[in-house]
Parts: structure tokens; C-alpha cells; sequence
């Protein structure tokens, strides 16, 4: 069973090292522990067996819920925990007052890509050279549902626990 809840200060150094495995460009630790006491950004972890496996970051601004990053370990891709953090951010994002979800991703992650669309995002934009690293383009996807999404893939929350008392009701009340 997944186990996903907010992320805490201690599980930074093991976001990190999944951001590392999985991005070329990764975020520092700094900057990663500073989404804590950032008032708009919530942050996912899915724990597998009580070992951090993969993590999801969100801004929540007024409806729109903006995702910053989302990996999951190398060793335990493919087994469901990236749908079920997208899955958790939506219901997250819905709890915080968002109707719906934005993210980009790399031209060229053709994998990232499919599990976007299975979660109802389609193309609203492409923005030129945006990763500095390689001068690649980003896919602008949108989401403008998230509930229906959410209600249509009630199948898949059967395979993780969303741990709700982790999260604060903080910086988006209407």
C-alpha cells in the first residue's frame, strides 16, 4: 500500500536524492526545505513500506493548482505511485480551493506524457527553450477539472492512503 502525506522537513534529504536520480537540473536541498514556509505550496510524499519513493510539489493559487515537480525513485517507477501522487495532489488541490491543474514537461519525456494524458491534461501551449539545460521546449498541459478527473479514477485511490491530518488549511482560505 502507498501511503501518501505532506511532506516534513526530514524527508527533505530524500526528496533530494529522488530529485537527483530523476532531473538533470535538480533542486537543491535549499530550495526544497523553503517550499515548507512557502505560504501557496504543498508538498506530497508516497511512502512504500515507510521508505520515501516518490514525491509531488504543487503551488495552489486561488482555483488554479500549478505542479512545480513530481518524481518518482528509478527503482520503483512503473507500479503506480506517480498516478497516485497526481491523483493525491488533485484531491489536495481541490481541498485547497483549486477547480484546476497546470504543469509543463519536456518535449521529449514521451513517458511523463502518457501518464498526463491518462489523467485528463491536454496542450494549451508550448513555451520555446524553457529547460536552460538542454534548450528544450515544454509542453504547457492543463487539467481544467481536476474533480471529474479525480471522481473518474476512483478505482486508483484504492491504492494508496492519503494521510489528511498531515495537511494545514493555510494560505488559500477564500
Amino acid at each position: 500500500m502507498i501511503t501518501i502525506r505532506a511532506m516534513n522537513r526530514a524527508d527533505v534529504p530524500e526528496v533530494h536524492r529522488i530529485e537527483v536520480l530523476s532531473f538533470r537540473s535538480p533542486w537543491s536541498k535549499q530550495a526544497l526545505a523553503g517550499e515548507l514556509t512557502n505560504r501557496v505550496a504543498h508538498y506530497l510524499v508516497a511512502e512504500v513500506d515507510g521508505h520515501v519513493a516518490g514525491y509531488c510539489g504543487m503551488w495552489v493559487l486561488f482555483e488554479e493548482c500549478h505542479i512545480t515537480n513530481i518524481a518518482v525513485e528509478p527503482g520503483s517507477r512503473h507500479g503506480g505511485i506517480g498516478k497516485a501522487l497526481m491523483i493525491a495532489a488533485m484531491q489536495v488541490g481541490d481541498y485547497f480551493g483549486a477547480s484546476e491543474m497546470t504543469l509543463e514537461v519536456r518535449e521529449t519525456n514521451r513517458i511523463a506524457q502518457d501518464l498526463y494524458a491518462k489523467m485528463d491534461f491536454e496542450q494549451q501551449g508550448f513555451r520555446k527553450r524553457y529547460y536552460t539545460d538542454t534548450g528544450e521546449g515544454a509542453l504547457l498541459l492543463w487539467n481544467v477539472n481536476i474533480q471529474r478527473t479525480v471522481q473518474n479514477n476512483a478505482c486508483i485511490q484504492d491504492s494508496f492512503a492519503l494521510q489528511w491530518e498531515t495537511f494545514e488549511k493555510r494560505g488559500t482560505e477564500k
